[in-house]
């Protein structure tokens, strides 16, 4: 563990902050585009920035897809377009991955409450 540690240590350096920023968002949109993405092809409503009050009430399937595609499209600029991602780099990734891991830590409580997600029923 130590050895990758140090390994991805100098991949770090000499690149801006900005770039790690903009790739931790990246993997935070990828996150986010699933949960939109599955409910509009599934035909089903979900909560969206766009419904009312945002985030809490339900938005179409078709308003869903389309939200899931714009962040598809945003973690694409992200990644794919700030600095030089590399998707073989363990540091790149875990940068995007912590992203991912942080937006979907949040949703999860935060849609559980609505979803039932939060306190789960015994059987």
């Amino acid at each position: 563990m130590l050895q990758h540690l140090q390994a991805a240590l100098p991949a770090l350096a000499g690149r801006s902050w900005l770039d790690y920023l903009a790739w931790f968002v990246g993997g935070a949109a990828l996150v986010n585009a699933i949960p939109h993405l599955v409910a509009g092809l599934m035909g089903r409503p979900f909560q969206s920035p766009f419904a009312k009050p945002p985030g809490q009430g339900l938005s179409s399937s078709r308003t869903n897809l389309l939200w899931g595609f714009v962040n598809l499209i945003l973690a694409y600029l992200l990644l794919a377009h700030v600095g030089r991602f590399d998707f073989q780099s363990g540091a790149d990734m875990g940068i995007a991955g912590l992203g991912g891991l942080l937006i979907g830590l949040v949703c999860a409580h935060g849609f559980g409450r609505f979803n039932g997600g939060n306190a789960p029923s015994k059987s």
